[in-house]
């Protein structure tokens, strides 16, 4: 795949990420200006993520109808204004209500970048590009709470959003100049009407539903991370607000150098072999994770190795279950794209507010979120794995 197309393939998935990171060291200020608590401006975050949620539901259909660009670009525009929106917010219930719009901008570029790859890529190759896409996505974990931290301590928080219109605008311009139309020409349009039909094919389709629930319950995971990493960076252990993206980037940086050691790895013996050995590796950094902060240790670094570990784990489990997903649904790549994202990320949502219901000014609520959802993964791994012998044994 042409490295333009890549990079602007990789901006468009950056949209949840960046969207998310770049505002977390601004999580305490956002309290005081509006004179609430964290845990209320974490709905903010929660909204975010229901907003993907949805939205990515409407914009299958019609990446799949009306081809890939036109879609794409009405989503961008409005993740531009959304964002201007945010950064004009008097309350919080403002913010809360932008942010859903927002997501629901961003969730097109989501989208369309998987139909892209699979539109473009054979499985092999798309496990390949999804991990080449990681290093571009990753840095936005690495970058956005750095800069946001250092934007907040010089500019004040509305300028994070500010940020993000610019960063969408140029995505805009990138579109609407290089990015082609990779629908096939001789595709008949898939028509608006049988999308409900569609999604119900797709979620009668066992090993779809296996491998988007087993990366929705990796992905999880992440997100309850994201949403209790800054009172537990910040408030708990009392990491400044701008070293806060030093930590957080770490994190970031081994999820990349394992995405990239697994575009390596899906070679030898494909995604699916890999997505069954690393949930293990996964729910057993979990473990690791909750015992340490049960025991509440005085320093931080106890629960960053763990922390480290799973975050890592999932360099494999994203790319791998999504392009194992994907594959056998080129006829329908749009709605596939949109009914997996969709999945993860309402699981995500859930996984995040949940974090917010069980906080008690400790960490062990955010890391026996991560736990329980890589027991999940392992689950719907081992049973998706139990559906594809069964279905091969009846083809037979």
């Amino acid at each position: 795949m042409p490295l333009r197309l890549l990079l602007i393939l990789g901006a468009l998935s950056a949209f949840g990420p960046l969207a998310i990171d770049f505002y977390l060291p601004s999580f305490p200020t956002l309290a005081r200006v509006f004179a609430t608590d964290v845990e209320h401006v974490q709905l903010s975050l929660a909204a975010y993520f229901a907003g993907l949620a949805i939205g990515q539901l409407v914009y299958g259909p019609l990446a799949d109808r009306f081809g890939r660009r036109n879609p794409l670009l009405a989503g961008v525009t409005l993740f531009c204004l959304a964002s201007l929106a945010c950064a004009l917010a008097p309350s919080l219930e403002w913010l809360i209500a932008a942010r859903f719009v927002q997501a629901l901008g961003g969730c097109a570029g989501m989208v369309v970048a998987r139909a892209v790859v699979r539109d473009l890529c054979d499985p092999i190759n798309s496990a390949k590009v999804f991990s080449q896409l990681m290093l571009v996505m990753g840095l936005a974990p690495i970058l956005a709470p750095f800069a946001g931290g250092l934007l907040l301590r010089v500019l004040g928080w509305p300028s994070i959003f500010i940020s993000l219109a610019l960063f969408s605008f140029i995505c805009l311009l990138a579109v609407a100049m290089w990015l082609p139309e990779t629908l096939a020409k001789d595709a008949a349009p898939a028509p608006l009407r049988g999308a409900l039909a569609k999604y119900q094919r797709l979620l009668a389709d066992l090993p779809f539903v296996g491998y988007a629930l087993t990366g929705g319950c990796a992905i999880a995971g992440m997100f309850a991370y994201i949403a209790g990493s800054p009172f537990l960076f910040i408030e708990l252990y009392g990491i400044p607000a701008e070293h806060f993206g030093w930590l957080f980037g770490s994190n970031a940086l081994g999820f990349i150098l394992v995405a990239q050691l697994n575009a390596w790895l899906v070679a030898r013996h494909g995604p699916a072999y890999w997505l069954a050995v690393t949930v293990w590796f996964y729910v057993a950094c979990g473990l690791i994770l909750l015992l340490v902060a049960l025991a509440k240790p005085s320093a931080l670094w106890p629960l960053l190795l763990p922390l480290f570990g799973c975050i890592a784990c999932l360099g494999i489990l994203l790319p791998n279950a999504s392009a194992c997903a994907m594959a056998g649904h080129g006829h329908q790549a749009g709605s596939a794209s949109a009914l997996l994202g969709s999945v993860q990320f309402i699981i995500a949502a859930s996984a995040a507010a949940l974090v917010g219901v069980l906080h008690d000014g400790s960490a062990w609520p955010m890391a026996l979120v991560i736990f329980a959802c890589g027991v999940l993964a392992v689950s719907f791994s081992l049973l998706t794995r139990w559906a594809e012998r069964r279905i091969a044994r009846v083809s037979t």
